[in-house]
């Protein structure tokens, strides 16, 4: 496949090929033989489109309502369970699927109520002006309800300017409006301050201060005179983790020499055992002479290596001694963090009684921090490291990855650096499958032509010679792209960044979502649109043109007419196969499917015998029960309650504890799916003016994805324990790439205009302004507010025994009981 139609290839299904020929224009002269293939892969894709998710919906109302809900629900129980679904409110969600359920599908409905009000003005106004009053000639009807169907300078653009300002408008208040809807999911806003008055939280009454000497240890006296002298009566209590980073480590390796010393015991101990060859010696083995002088020469040799080996101080004797005052040493190390004796994380958490006095502590250091030079420290102060102090407010304490208190800065940097360059690299020169095929055939052709010469003759025989190979050549590079480009590679991202160490879980998913969003928009956006197969190439292409002096014209090639039109096309045919195929495989979650299925496979068929065991009789301490609890009562479809929804008695400030983090594990991949949410927001709001039928579909995309993803949520991936309201970090960073999608919108509209505008420029220019103006509007304040922080509840009110990070701090050595 040539690597024009495999770049066109990338989809998440492969009948994304479909789109790989390219349109016919008014300046390559395509007959109506060429009109016919290339229009008729859009008719060809959008029956395989509809026919898959017509498939997927069937498997899901006859297999999968069934995997979901133990039996086959009746019809008005399936109606009853459908309807609690969709009333199911944004509340409602956050309590029984956590905060970051409840904001990923609240940006989901807006992003779609944002995108059907645009549809509206695309199809009613600019649809109606390409199709009818474009005067270019074009041999295809696609090319005519695109922008390219007007010619170049026509005082019809200017209806395009006045559309671009309007959708900058809806979006800059729609995404306002997300943003107000968004409150009821977080505990605080912006400036710190309660955005639900019966949210219970500590964390809105702690900062969290890094920085501290690692030598304070877990005496707290220090530091809780300096903030009580700053802040007079005002504090409650004064958190001093120790360095929990080290003795998870110091933990591993303690019992990876425990292990080690019991293998070495056991192998010393294997020595007193009668030997093989001695039987053989004695006649208690083979009868045969050559065997048994094998065995002896065996047995020669192995003695002379322990002789050797001990010689040099390397025998089992030897290294059983330092291997248990390796252990001593290590245990030595474990007693200290026992007794409260080893070295601080260089991290506090200084809680106070009110949350005026939080946010006015963050305000304080804050202002210092910009007027730090001349000003002198206190005695006190330069004890505390005053002047390297990071001071915020503090996260969830089931939010923080204890595990990783006490990195040092410089460990934390050189990770950062080490992901950093791999993504760098990874976007540069393989970016995508088509780049990594391009530079093995370049360097097949480099070393040996005429072999590669001879491997595409024998490839187009292999093609040519069965129809069944045809298909599988075909199919394949399809599959490989959808596995790299969608599980390998971002799964890659998600290693890479939790390899990065991160403070907090949202931290991790945050680094996770910008890594993913730049992979997306430079694989799915940019190299799609420029038809490119790496960014490599592009920049050497680009810098071709524009530094070695050529008289090239790169940009009013990509702004073209054939250019264009090839280019909505491909947008258009991946937002329809993403829509119909993708949301609608989503929609049967066939991975959580298959691990429930393998889970029960393995089960052992004895253990159903156990009425414990049994899902009919549950433990009230099991795991599943502890999780995972039915949305709708199954014992009466006729009679919903509440919406559908049971909402007694799930406590849902009990989480499973681990070694890594307080919270329970995520079975949905926020970062992964905001990504490429994101990216099609982008992809739909850039191309809303070229194409205007690509609107459409973004919208379908985001209403579809929003019904199944709130299924989802409440029936497949529901864990509990994760809380109704968080910081709202993730989301901010959310909302901050969606407000760059529509940068990116203007800047392409900017390069339009500034290509097929008027001769005086003067809608380019005003783009330029309007962009301008778009960058220098406020962002979205909540602002102070005294009266609520008057009438507010201290932090007595909200404590009843020990604080949430006073009782995560302290580690545990449950691990250690099977050892002493």
């Amino acid at each position: 496949m040539d690597p024009t139609q495999l770049l066109f290839a990338v989809s998440p299904f492969p009948s994304m090929k479909g789109s790989s020929s390219p349109p016919p224009s008014s300046d390559d002269g395509g007959g109506a033989e060429d009109y016919g293939v290339w229009y008729g892969n859009i008719q060809y894709l959008l029956n395989i489109s509809a026919i898959g998710a017509f498939f997927c919906v069937f498997i899901f109302v006859f297999v999968k309502l069934r995997s979901d809900h133990n039996r086959m629900p009746g019809p008005s129980a399936l109606l009853t369970k459908l309807l609690a679904v969709w009333h199911a409110t944004g509340r409602e969600i956050a309590r029984q699927c956590g905060a970051d359920a409840a904001q990923f599908l609240l940006i989901e409905g807006g992003s779609c109520g944002l995108l059907l009000s645009t549809a509206v003005l695309s199809i009613a106004v600019m649809l109606p002006l390409n199709l009818y009053a474009g005067k270019a000639v074009l041999s295809d009807q696609f090319s005519k309800t695109t922008i390219i169907h007007i010619e170049k300078g026509s005082p019809l653009l200017w209806v395009h300017f006045l559309f671009v300002v309007v959708v900058v408008v809806l979006v800059h208040f729609g995404i306002s409006a997300i943003e107000e809807r968004l409150k009821i999911t977080r505990f605080r806003d912006g400036n710190g301050n309660l955005s639900d008055p019966s949210a219970n939280s500590t964390a809105i009454f702690t900062i969290m201060v890094q920085g501290i000497p690692k030598t304070l240890g877990s005496d707290r006296t220090v530091l809780q005179e300096y903030f009580q002298h700053k802040y007079p009566g005002k504090v409650y209590r004064v958190i001093l983790p120790m360095d929990l980073c080290a003795l998870d480590d110091l933990a591993t390796e303690l019992v990876k020499v425990r292990d080690e010393i019991t293998w070495v015991v056991a192998r010393i101990d294997s020595r007193l055992l009668p030997d093989e060859g001695d039987d053989i010696e004695h006649g208690g083995g083979c009868s045969d002479g050559l065997w048994v002088w094998v065995c002896c020469l065996w047995r020669k040799v192995k003695n002379l290596w322990d002789q050797i080996m001990a010689s040099l101080g390397y025998s089992d004797e030897e290294r059983l001694r330092r291997l248990q005052e390796l252990r001593a040493e290590l245990e030595t190390e474990l007693a200290a963090y026992k007794e409260d004796r080893a070295l601080g994380a260089g991290v506090a958490f200084v809680v106070f009684k009110d949350v005026y006095t939080a946010n006015k502590a963050v305000q304080d250091f804050r202002n210092e921090k910009k007027r730090r030079i001349g000003k002198f420290f206190s005695l006190m102060e330069l004890r505390l490291h005053r002047n390297q102090w990071k001071v915020e407010r503090a996260p969830l304490a089931t939010d923080i990855y204890w595990n990783h208190l006490g990195s040092s800065k410089f460990s934390l940097r050189l990770r950062r650096v080490i992901v950093n360059t791999c993504l760098l690299m990874l976007l540069l020169f393989f970016s995508s499958p088509l780049a990594v095929i391009s530079a093995v055939k370049s360097a097949g052709r480099i070393i040996n032509a005429e072999a590669m010469d001879n491997a595409q003759l024998w490839l187009a025989w292999i093609q040519s010679s069965s129809w069944l190979a045809s298909i599988i050549f075909q199919f394949l590079p399809n599959v490989i792209i959808f596995v790299s480009m969608y599980i390998v590679i971002p799964s890659v991202l998600s290693y890479l960044s939790k390899f990065e160490r991160h403070l907090t879980v949202s931290g991790e998913k945050k680094a996770a979502l910008l890594k993913m969003v730049c992979f997306f928009l430079v694989n799915l956006i940019l190299l799609k649109a420029l038809v490119e197969s790496s960014l490599e190439s592009t920049i050497l292409k680009m810098g071709r043109c524009y530094l070695d002096g050529e008289d090239c014209k790169r940009i009013e090639q990509y702004m073209s007419a054939s250019f264009l039109s090839r280019s909505c096309l491909s947008s258009l045919a991946f937002l329809i196969t993403s829509t119909f195929l993708g949301i609608s495989f989503d929609l049967l979650a066939p991975v959580p499917w298959i691990k429930r299925k393998i889970q029960k496979f393995r089960k052992n068929d004895m253990l159903q015998l156990v009425p414990e065991q049994s899902e009919e009789y549950p433990l009230e301490n099991q795991e599943t029960d502890s999780l995972r609890r039915p949305l709708v009562s199954n014992g009466g479809y006729g009679s919903p309650t509440a919406n559908g929804f049971d909402f007694p008695g799930q406590d849902l400030s009990v989480y499973p504890l681990n070694r890594t983090s307080t919270a329970p594990k995520q079975t949905f991949d926020f970062a992964q799916y905001y990504a490429f949410n994101l990216t099609i927001f982008a992809l739909t709001l850039i191309y809303s003016s070229f194409a205007p039928l690509v609107v459409p579909f973004g919208a379908v995309y985001f209403g579809y994805r929003y019904v199944v993803d709130k299924y989802n949520f409440l029936f497949v991936y529901r864990v509990r324990g994760f809380p109704a309201g968080n910081d709202g970090k993730l989301m901010d960073t959310v909302l901050s790439i969606m407000r760059f999608c529509v940068d990116m919108f203007l800047v392409s509209m900017l390069l339009f205009f500034s290509v097929q505008g008027d001769s005086t420029k003067l809608q380019a220019i005003f783009t330029l302004g309007l962009l301008v103006i778009y960058k220098l509007l406020p962002p979205h304040d909540d602002g102070f507010q005294p009266a609520l922080l008057g009438g507010m509840q201290t932090v007595d009110s909200v404590v009843d025994g020990p604080i949430d990070y006073e009782v995560l701090s302290k580690p545990k050595f449950d691990w250690d009981v099977y050892y002493t």
